[in-house]
């Protein structure tokens, strides 16, 4: 019986737009963090708590 091979299920994905993506990717996180106040970070640090430990209900 010969042996089967798996084909990629769905479209294939640009090289060139998964490097483009990766590099804001990596940025992304310190980059808003440097833009953001020390108040504003509180606030979406209390947020992601609460969604952690209470549900998306409490948020």
């Amino acid at each position: 019986m010969p042996k089967r091979t798996r084909k990629p299920v769905g479209k294939v994905k640009n090289p060139a737009a998964v490097a483009l993506g990766r590099m804001g990717g990596l940025k992304g996180g310190k980059a808003r963090a440097q833009s953001l106040t020390a108040e504003e970070r509180s606030e979406a640090a209390r947020k992601a708590v609460n969604a952690r430990w209470h549900g998306k209900e409490r948020t």
